[in-house]
């Protein structure tokens, strides 16, 4: 089945990632999901690196594109994140401070 690209959705997604910029303080969380897998890092925009990552890959879940892989997925992150003693990230899906 052909699905229609939604222009105006592309055009809102290019323009609110414009507006978001992860720092030290506040990094930003991106998010990618596959058909078969999730993947997400937490970036540090302002020097140009990745802090933390996971994957339902790297985590080796059979079904990790789903919920349950992605809430796994999150989890991680999460705990990676605690450890490195990040409490906020942003998220340009909903342009506000996330508690970790």
């Amino acid at each position: 089945m052909y699905k229609s690209f939604d222009k105006n959705a592309a055009r809102l997604k290019r323009h609110l990632r414009s507006k978001v910029v992860g720092t030290s303080d506040c990094p930003r969380i991106s998010i990618f999901r596959s058909n078969t897998n999730i993947y997400a890092q937490i970036i540090d925009d302002v020097k140009h690196v990745t802090l933390c990552s996971s994957s339902s890959f790297e985590l080796k879940l059979t079904n990790g594109g789903n919920k349950e892989g992605a809430a796994k997925v999150g989890a991680d992150l999460a705990e990676k994140a605690k450890k490195l003693g990040i409490t906020k990230a942003v998220s340009y899906t909903h342009l506000r401070a996330h508690e970790t």
